[in-house]
């Protein structure tokens, strides 16, 4: 795992172009503090720090094709290298190191781009080609490693990372109303739009190639979409046999590493199968890491230990307070690079840093299960409604809703009333692409309320659910529900937030690397041909996986309620213990003079959660929502961050001048 970095058309010495990149590397150093390299030529920088995993000793990028035509920078890993360097080797490719990075420039000598269609993993790739004096840049399929990009006067500049370009000359970044319009309905953006203005991130499944006639961006790779008379598989078994026989490959695959695998062990299903597939496919002592709360009502610790009992894992667990949370919440925005509407990604940084702790880089983690297996209660929920929908006055099919948050006082304990205003919001338009998110959408897009004037006046026309409805009318005629609801998560929330701010991130931020058998592309491609009810059967969610689990799990993990994973929010940003930079981020100085919030509103908000007077969700997520981008904009926008002295700049193990600037 590394970050990379680098620009194109960039016309300054040699040696301003070797500090320029020094600095930008060293800004995402954490995500490879093993080594750095970089590649100069007259027309672009390639530069690359990097996390030793594969090929420990000869693997030091920037790397090069064998007649030094191509010249490659990488982040991420290729689990499926071994097999395609043998097909390489084949058509006479000769290789110098044992690393996936070189096997992916030969491939691209001999296939161009298709190639990507060959690659099993999660990548960022940039390729010079000093022929045709052209850079390519390529993202995997589900956009597991993150690649951003931007324009400064004439230059392109990329990177694994948006704080990269802070080190960039005359890189002034602003906030972009409209993105904040975005986070705070989606809780992210629609497009390759990022909270900055200008500043772009290459879509999953694409590659992008600049030369100095053109910038073109193509699509290699979309998720898949099924309609009920082509769905391939229909019953139990045949499902159950298939899914077995793609998952241990995928598993298999990334347990492949030069250094140690552990795992996380949430005490959920999904991370329980994983670990369950990694013993049977390796038995041999496995390290296994879990993360509870003081707050009970976040706490899983009890099934983490029942699952650490039965695995009989090397296991770490540790507990996170409230307090953990508001100390650490600066670090977890300043690596999200985006605003945020839940603390969760918090304890997914501290127990990322408990793994590196114990000198371990790579983790297999449950990420991807409740997506494809119709694990989320929004699931459920839609399927309700519709169920409701067809008989609106009835005063019982809406406390089927009850059963989905046990956790969430003002539902669980709610009457058929409130149920009913909660809920109900568009009930009869179950015809809409996005009837699945409709409520969640409305209720979040609240906090757009909070916005001061100027931000408000800049999206006044701006209506972005409108906008996905009419993008998604064609695309959805004649799915089931379920499949809609499903892509709707994979397309515009997995890749953009949960694996954004929960997953890369937060391990990165760490020197961890997350691996991810459930994103898989065959296991994506199979669960997406599914029939819905081998998903979602009845209110029964992740029904093929429990099925195939049984006699394989405990009966208390594979039939326990779900349970959202969730942080605290409120005790953790009002309390005595508050750091004092949360509560200067939230002054009413503060607020007046970044511009983004409305200071009365603001105020307003603060009293109600300090006085904890009927503090709902959208007060949780408006309050984190706010701090997390005044936290943005003060790193960002004021760059209260501290200058890079020349003693902080990243060691360069490799460095090549190409001889057009010698």
């Amino acid at each position: 795992m590394c970050g990379i970095a680098g620009f194109y058309n960039f016309n300054l010495s040699t040696e301003d172009k070797v500090h320029t990149l020094r600095q930008m590397l060293t800004r995402i150093k954490h995500r490879g503090p093993d080594e750095s390299g970089i590649y100069i030529s007259k027309a672009t920088s390639l530069g690359s720090v990097r996390l030793n995993i594969v090929d420990l000793t000869t693997g030091t990028m920037p790397l090069s094709n064998a007649d030094g035509s191509l010249w490659i920078v990488f982040n991420g890993e290729i689990f499926n290298h071994i097999e395609l360097k043998e097909e390489l080797l084949a058509k006479n490719h000769s290789f110098k190191t044992h690393s996936d990075t070189e096997v992916i420039v030969h491939l691209y000598e001999e296939y161009g781009p298709e190639f990507l269609n060959k690659l099993n993993g999660q990548f960022a790739i940039a390729i010079w080609d000093k022929y045709k004096q052209e850079l390519f840049l390529a993202r995997d399929r589900v956009g597991i490693r993150p690649l951003f990009y931007t324009t400064v006067g004439d230059a392109f500049v990329f990177a694994s990372e948006i704080k990269s370009f802070l080190e960039f000359p005359e890189f002034n970044p602003k906030i972009s109303a409209k993105a904040l319009s975005e986070y705070f309905t989606f809780w992210t953006t629609l497009s390759a739009n990022t909270a900055f203005e200008g500043v772009f991130e290459l879509p999953p499944g694409s590659y992008m190639t600049i030369n100095a006639n053109s910038k073109t961006i193509k699509t290699y790779w979309e998720l898949p979409i099924s309609k009920p008379k082509d769905y391939k598989y229909n019953t139990l078994k045949e499902a159950s046999e298939e899914f077995e026989f793609i998952f241990t490959d995928a598993v298999k695959l990334r347990l492949r590493a030069d250094v140690q695998v552990a795992a996380y062990l949430s005490g959920g299903l999904d991370s329980s199968i994983t670990t369950s597939f990694i013993k049977k496919i390796t038995p041999d002592s496995l390290r296994t890491f879990s993360i509870g709360f003081t707050e009970k009502d976040f706490d899983e610790s009890s099934f983490q230990n029942i699952a650490r009992d039965y695995f009989k894992t090397d296991h770490s667990s540790i507990i996170c307070s409230s307090k953990d949370i508001s100390e650490n919440f600066k670090d977890v925005v300043w690596h999200s690079e985006a605003p945020l509407l839940r603390t969760a990604p918090t304890p997914m940084s501290m127990l990322a840093k408990s793994v590196r702790d114990h000198n371990i880089k790579v983790v297999i983690t449950g990420e991807g299960a409740d997506e494809l297996f119709g694990g989320y209660n929004i699931f459920k929920e839609t399927k309700i409604k519709h169920f409701w929908a067809k008989d609106p006055q009835s005063k019982y099919r809406p406390l089927l809703l009850k059963k989905l948050y046990p956790y969430i006082p003002q539902i669980s304990k709610a009457n058929n009333t409130v149920l009913k205003l909660f809920f109900g919001f568009k009930l009869n338009e179950t015809a809409s692409p996005i009837y699945s998110h409709l409520l969640r959408w409305h209720n979040t897009s609240r906090i757009n309320n909070y916005l001061s004037k100027d931000y408000k006046e800049a999206v006044h026309n701006y209506n972005p659910i409108a906008k996905i409805e009419k993008q998604l009318d064609a695309k959805f005629k004649d799915l089931d529900y379920l499949t809609k609801a499903q892509w709707i998560e994979l397309h515009f929330f997995m890749s953009k937030y949960l694996l954004s701010s929960q997953g890369d991130r937060m391990a990165m931020a760490n020197s961890v690397e997350g691996r991810y058998p459930f994103l898989d592309h065959r296991v994506i491609e199979f669960c997406m041909q599914l029939n819905p009810d081998l998903k979602l059967n009845g209110l029964n969610e992740k029904y093929l996986l429990k099925k195939l689990m049984k006699d394989r799990l405990p009966e208390s993990i594979l039939n326990r309620s779900k349970q959202a994973y969730r942080a605290p929010i409120q005790s953790a940003f009002f309390s005595e213990e508050m750091p004092p930079y949360l509560d200067a981020m939230l002054s009413e100085e503060k607020i007046t003079e970044f511009g983004v919030f409305n200071a009365a509103y603001i105020s307003k908000l603060k009293k109600k959660m300090i006085l904890n007077k009927q503090v709902s969700e959208i007060d949780n997520m408006a309050i984190t929502a706010v701090l997390s981008t005044q936290i943005l904009y003060d790193l960002f926008i004021n760059k209260s961050i501290p200058k890079l002295q020349e003693s902080d700049l990243v060691i360069l193990n490799k460095t090549i001048l190409d001889e057009s600037v010698i």
